[in-house]
């Protein structure tokens, strides 16, 4: 018994996947090894975290949307990153790991931004030179660390801002320790109101997004799907659990009436 104990915990210490993400609340949702990116300190972080018993690096939160027809909940798995003139291409097996626990998931580019896009003209121009479905601030690290690690690397996000939806100022404010800075939003907002709107709607896409996040989450399980070598795609399914994922970022999802 104690060999078969200290034999599981050695395949634990060998099962570690990093998830980077960008907002505290994602980190909480990834669980395990999970960074929450800091800027330009990003790439130092993660190179700490990666050690011998790391498997892999997963881009896992929320992001922009820029395709026109996607809403918030909507799935992302990504086939690769662009940032600026870099492309860098996801784990192919890992990512087909992803699309088959995740019903519903598009498999498209993302787009890494040093800051979040404006909406109107500039989004749907940049979509238009890109071919990217969706946008984000952290994948582009991520990618960079794996591929200099040669660590396999892929990346999940869930769509929490349509691609028409406006960003208010307020909710632009620099993030404090990964999550927003109630204050600072609050005295933007009153010397501001105009805002109020424009923030409520995001709160709600806000909550589709975080609950389709947390279904990701129980869907790929602790290893964020990772796969098993002796793994068959075929035999492995979360079937009763994908359908209640499924089904409840569905109802979730606002209708064409709604957007």
């Amino acid at each position: 018994m104690p060999w078969s104990f200290g034999r599981r915990r050695a395949v634990e210490k060998k099962s570690r996947v990093i998830a980077l993400t960008g907002l505290s609340f994602e980190a909480r949702i990834a669980g395990g090894e999970a960074i929450i990116s800091d800027g330009l300190q990003t790439s130092a972080i993660l190179k700490s975290a990666v050690g011998q018993h790391s498997r892999g690096i997963i881009s896992f939160g929320v992001c922009g949307g820029l395709a026109p027809d996607l809403q918030p909940g909507q799935w992302i798995v990504a086939s690769s990153i662009l940032f600026r003139d870099e492309i860098h291409d996801t784990d192919r097996r890992w990512s087909e790991r992803l699309l088959q626990l995740l019903p519903g998931a598009r498999y498209a580019r993302i787009a890494s931004v040093d800051c979040p896009l404006p909406h109107g003209e500039p989004r749907a121009l940049f979509y238009a030179s890109t071919g990217a479905a969706v946008s984000d601030m952290e994948s582009h690290f991520g990618a960079r660390v794996a591929a200099a690690s040669r660590l396999p690397f892929v990346a999940c996000r869930v769509v929490l801002n349509p691609a028409h939806r406006k960003l208010p100022a307020a909710a632009l404010l620099k993030l404090k320790q990964g999550s927003p800075d109630l204050r600072a939003i609050l005295r933007y907002v009153l010397a501001e109101p105009g805002q109020v709107r424009d923030l409520m709607r995001l709160a709600f896409d806000a909550a589709i997004a975080k609950a389709c996040l947390r279904q990701a989450k129980l869907l790929l399980g602790p290893n964020l799907g990772f796969p098993e070598p002796d793994e068959s795609f075929a035999g492995v399914s979360s079937r009763s659990v994908g359908q209640f994922a499924y089904a409840t970022c569905e109802y979730l999802r606002p209708t064409p009436g709604q957007r």
